[in-house]
């Protein structure tokens, strides 16, 4: 048997009066999980229990079968494991997101939370210049990919709260600066790393090709390593997860899942969605397991794109489903789950903390369609079915067991 996870990162959205009261999911041609929908079992499910943030971090762990109140301690050691660091008992892992800061009437605001989604080439060269300046025995930082990097406080402090820098695109940041107990010490930070950033080659470059500067850093998502079993102590199964984020990846490490590097995959709207789904059908050539992720539509969603968001969607369906839909038979039966890991709705540019449409799909048993069964696959269609799975991480059981 065959597990398959295809997850599109903020699929799940809200009713817009643009597209007559539909959402995009509803809006979007999407044959493949449609058919998945009728032939399989359709649901909600709640990723993100209450009292947690919704954030890809926490919605990825429930749908990779961990409960977020055993083992979540924060994103970035998720990401810090994907980038192969390695974090000591009393080091505090943060994202660092290299952003674009603007002036306006006399307050600096967020005006890019990925500085105009900057190369990894030229991010790097940003990071290693913070490294030189400020790395040592306090702090240490680690190049990822694009605008997304990693932090580490070696003896830092973690009774702190942040604000995602997506959250507050167009906002002014004063009021959404780091609190609690080491705050001042991470904003001294801040203040030093856009000093430098603001006159850095990099930053002159792009500004005379019209580029955003990634003129500042933005710390967030912070935590200590986390303690979990991996997917064949828990499942007896082996695996590997296919992402171009080092969230996923991390989550996938952790799991003690395969990491499978994907030309073209870039976590952003050009990604290489039928790369992903041709690499997820070689991983099972040898493993039991693949977990999919792909990050478009979310990223659409923040930039509130309503077309890219629908065009995302559609790729989604056509070339990673339909790609992976149409391989698996030959490498026997199979069970499948598709879902977002949680709304990320255009009007609000955000992640909310809403259940999301999630589909079981048996090989064995598309020939009897499940009692729960739907129409189509969008948030209405699977409101209507009643079937409704309040802890999302009992997700994954279903997958393995085949009960639905």
């Amino acid at each position: 048997m065959k597990y398959v996870v295809l997850l599109g990162d903020g699929m799940a959205d809200e009713p817009l009066a643009e597209l007559n009261g539909q959402t995009p999911l509803q809006a979007a041609d999407t044959p493949n999980m449609d058919r998945l929908a009728r032939q399989g079992a359709l649901g909600m499910v709640q990723t993100i229990p209450a009292g947690y943030p919704p954030g890809s971090d926490v919605a990825n762990l429930s749908a990779f079968g961990y409960d977020p109140a055993v083992c979540y301690t924060g994103r970035s050691p998720l990401e810090a494991a994907s980038m192969g660091v390695e974090l000591g008992p009393d080091d505090i892992a943060f994202r660092l997101n290299l952003v674009t800061l603007g002036d306006r009437d006399g307050e600096v605001y967020m005006d890019d939370f990925s500085a105009g989604h900057i190369g990894s080439e030229q991010a790097g060269q940003l990071v290693e210049a913070l490294q030189q300046e400020f790395g040592g025995e306090n702090f240490s930082f680690h190049p990822g990919v694009s605008y997304r990097h990693l932090m580490v406080w070696h003896g830092g402090r973690d009774q702190l709260s942040f604000t995602p820098p997506h959250d507050i695109t167009g906002q002014p940041v004063a009021e959404f600066l780091p609190k609690g107990e080491g705050a001042e010490t991470l904003q001294d930070l801040a203040n030093r790393a856009k000093a430098l950033l603001e006159t850095h080659e990099v930053n002159r470059e792009r500004i005379a090709s019209g580029n955003k500067p990634a003129n500042a850093i933005w710390l967030w998502g912070h935590g200590r390593a986390p303690q979990m079993e991996t997917l064949r102590q828990k499942f007896g199964i082996s695996g590997a997860v296919i992402s171009a984020v080092d969230l996923i990846k991390g989550i996938g490490v952790y799991a003690g899942l395969d990491v499978i590097e994907v030309p073209g995959a870039t976590g952003y709207l050009d990604t290489d969605y039928l790369a992903k789904g041709r690499y997820a059908l070689e991983s099972l050539k040898t493993r039991d397991y693949v977990y999919v992720h792909v990050e478009a539509p979310d990223e659409a969603s923040h930039s509130g794109d309503l077309p890219e968001k629908i065009r995302a969607i559609e790729s989604f369906d056509e070339l990673v489903v339909g790609t992976v839909l149409e391989g698996l038979p030959a490498l026997g039966e199979f069970r499948l789950m598709v879902l977002p890991d949680h709304p990320t709705p255009i009007s609000k540019m955000t992640h909310t903390g809403d259940a999301v449409p999630f589909i079981l799909f048996d090989s064995r048993a598309k020939d009897n369609p499940n009692a729960f069964a739907g129409s189509a696959y969008h948030e209405k269609a699977a409101v209507d079915t009643g079937f409704f799975i309040e802890h999302g991480y009992e997700l994954m059981n279903r997958l393995i067991t085949g009960c639905s």
